[in-house]
């Protein structure tokens, strides 16, 4: 099955599909345009997306009256740190952005993907932190530069 454009998003439903078929990506993979991959249920799907707009966590990729195809992230492990100041928050975020780790900051905590060499950054830093599993709603946004 090809599919080139989103058809919606669940969010925006009323009534659940009674034959949802989920496609599981890595949260980098929201990112991407052209893709390759098997739905929960065993439907191959391409896809080919002729916009630029990221997918989304709960984007239709196919409906009809048989199935819906709806994207959604893998659960990843991954580290959430929870800083108890603003000064451990700027130290923790300085740290990481150090080592070129890509982060996702909330209100009130610090996610990266699992990388067991940053518990010793922690420790250093003196943050609360746990090792969890997670679905990524969003992609990470990469900024390049050079030294």
């Amino acid at each position: 099955m090809l599919t080139k454009q989103i058809v919606g998003n669940i969010e925006q439903e009323q009534h659940e599909h009674p034959n949802r078929e989920w496609v599981e990506l890595d949260w980098d993979e929201l990112s991407k345009r052209i893709l390759r991959k098997t739905t929960d249920k065993g439907t191959d799907v391409a896809i080919a997306l002729e916009d630029k707009t990221p997918l989304s966590v709960g984007d239709i990729l196919y409906e009809d009256n048989e199935r819906q195809i709806v994207i959604r992230t893998k659960k990843e492990k991954v580290y959430i740190a929870y800083p108890d100041s603003i000064t451990q928050m700027g130290k923790t975020a300085f740290e990481l952005g150090n080592r070129h780790t890509p982060c996702l900051i909330n209100e009130d905590e610090i996610v990266v993907r699992y990388d067991e060499t940053l518990e010793r950054l922690f420790h250093e830093v003196g943050v609360k932190y746990e090792a969890t599993e997670r679905r990524f709603t969003e992609p990470f946004k990469y900024r390049g530069h050079k030294h």
